[in-house]
Order: structure tokens, then C-alpha cells, then sequence
């Protein structure tokens, strides 16, 4: 097992963990189990129906190899060389080039790309983004993310229950009014905490992707570049993506908007970062 595969499995158990902690401190009593169970429903849904949410969230839309030819023939040919099935094939009318892959499993997986990539990359770097994609397949990275992604949710959901349960006399008992202060707190860092944990598993599982991908074509240069013009499109071209999904890109969608909190909120790693470890040796 890798040390990224490692690092994303301690994540999600201190997502999970910080879930029943919440359901604990919000709702005492049962609420641990209360968070246990919410959570249970998060990931088991995330579970089963990711690429339809993802299919669905992105607007995409199925493509047939006779529309699409190059780019079924390209899909093909690195499914080949990971071992791994040929997913279907979706894209979106994003003029952003980007792409994502989604489904629980190889035999499920899905792998969808915007519009806008087709026109601004060339042929060896679209299948630099196609390996980094089946790496991901390759690698169960969607069925982490989305497990990950909705334990998260599930934190959320856990707060506002309990933000909207306080506003309606659910809250509290008059005994101490730092329990109503203890509440507040946890109903706003709960949330951000889970979004920082779920981000750190993403970024982990994007630096994987790139050295498994780059090996699946034997050459990480054409990845690099496609990095390289999708980053400064990115920034140029707005997507509109709800940010719960921006993580299942392989450039952050959401770049181009001036809030940034120094990359402390971003679901990728530094662009730059990428590139260089493509550029140095595969192993690294």
C-alpha cells in the first residue's frame, strides 16, 4: 500500500470519527449514534448511485464512438494498457477544458470530458488526461472521494439540524449560556473542518493519479502540458460547478474565482507541484 493510500485511509476514518464526535456534542445521549447513522446513509447512497450524481451535476451527456471516434479509440487504447474495462464515455458542453471520472468500481466507471478540452489540447495530451482519469479508475480513487465527499456532507447535514433545531427552541436548556455559545461553535467549524479533511484526501489522491497515469503511457510530458494550458484556461474561462463537486476534476473548475484563502479551501494541489513531479522521476 502506498503512503498516499495510507494518508487518505487515516482522512476518511478522521471524517468518520469527527462525524459521530459532532452527533455526540450536538445531540448528546444517542447522538454519537445519531452521527454513525447519518453518516452509514451518506457514504452507502455516495456508494451506489456517484456516477449518476456526477453524470447528473455535470450535465453530461452520453457519447457514442461513432460521434467520437478519436476519443473512444484514445479511451480505449489506455484502458488497455491499465487493465481495467472501457468505462463509458460522456461529455459535458463546459467550454472550460476538464475532465472527470466517476463509478464505484472498474466495471461501473465512466469517464466524461468537457467540450473545451477536445479543442485546446492535442492528441498525446488528451491522453495524458485520459491515463491521469484511468488511474483514477485503476486506483478506486472515485469510490474514496465519494465516500469521503459524503461523510462530509453528512457533518454538514448534522449542523444544520442542529442550527435549525436551536432556532426553534431545540437547543437548549437555560443551565449555561456557553451551551448555546459551544453549539454555535460547532455548527460553523464543523462544516469547514470536514471540507478541509475531505480536500486533503483529494489532493493526496491527485498526485497518485499523475505517476500512475504518466506510467500508463510511459511519457508524463503530454500530462504536464495539458496541465499547463488547462491551469491558465481554467483561470480565464468560469465553469459553473457546485463546489461539493469541484474535487472530481482534473483541474480545479473553480480557480478562476478571486476568493482563494492562500489555497487553504482549494481540492487540488498546486498546479506547479504537479508539474514538477511529472517532470522529475516517474517514482517520485
Amino acid at each position: 500500500m502506498s503512503k498516499n493510500s495510507i494518508k487518505t485511509y487515516v482522512l476518511m476514518a478522521a471524517l468518520g470519527g469527527f462525524l459521530v464526535l459532532i452527533g455526540g456534542v450536538l445531540f448528546k445521549g444517542a447522538g454519537a449514534a445519531i452521527g454513525l447513522v447519518i453518516g452509514l446513509v451518506f457514504v452507502g447512497g455516495s456508494y451506489w448511485f456517484s456516477d449518476r450524481i456526477a453524470i447528473a451535476a455535470s450535465r453530461a451527456k452520453p457519447v457514442s464512438e461513432s460521434e467520437a471516434p478519436g476519443l473512444y479509440r484514445m479511451i480505449r487504447e489506455v484502458a488497455m494498457a491499465a487493465r481495467v474495462p472501457m468505462p463509458r464515455v460522456y461529455m459535458t458542453p463546459d467550454i472550460q477544458p476538464n475532465a472527470f471520472a466517476t463509478g464505484r468500481n472498474p466495471e461501473r466507471a465512466a469517464v466524461a470530458v468537457t467540450r473545451g478540452i477536445t479543442e485546446l489540447l492535442t492528441e498525446d495530451e488528451l491522453r495524458g488526461v485520459i491515463a491521469h482519469e484511468m488511474a483514477h479508475v485503476k486506483n478506486r480513487d472515485i469510490l474514496i472521494g465519494s465516500v469521503a465527499a459524503a461523510i462530509a456532507m453528512g457533518i454538514t447535514f448534522v449542523a444544520r439540524m442542529a442550527m435549525w433545531g436551536a432556532m426553534f427552541g431545540g437547543g437548549g436548556d437555560d443551565d449555561d449560556g456557553g451551551n448555546i455559545f459551544g453549539l454555535i461553535f460547532m455548527m460553523v467549524l464543523a462544516p469547514i473542518a470536514a471540507l478541509l479533511l475531505q480536500m486533503a484526501i483529494s489532493r493526496s489522491r491527485e498526485f497518485e493519479a499523475d505517476r500512475t497515469g504518466a506510467g500508463f503511457i510511459n511519457d508524463p510530458e503530454p500530462l504536464a502540458r495539458a496541465l499547463e494550458k488547462m491551469q491558465l484556461a481554467a483561470k480565464k474561462i468560469p465553469m459553473d460547478v457546485n463546489p461539493a463537486q469541484a474535487s472530481m476534476y482534473i483541474v480545479n473548475p473553480l480557480s478562476g474565482r478571486r476568493v482563494n484563502f492562500a489555497g487553504l479551501f482549494t481540492t487540488h494541489p498546486p498546479t506547479e507541484q504537479r508539474i514538477a513531479r511529472l517532470r522529475g522521476p516517474l517514482t517520485t
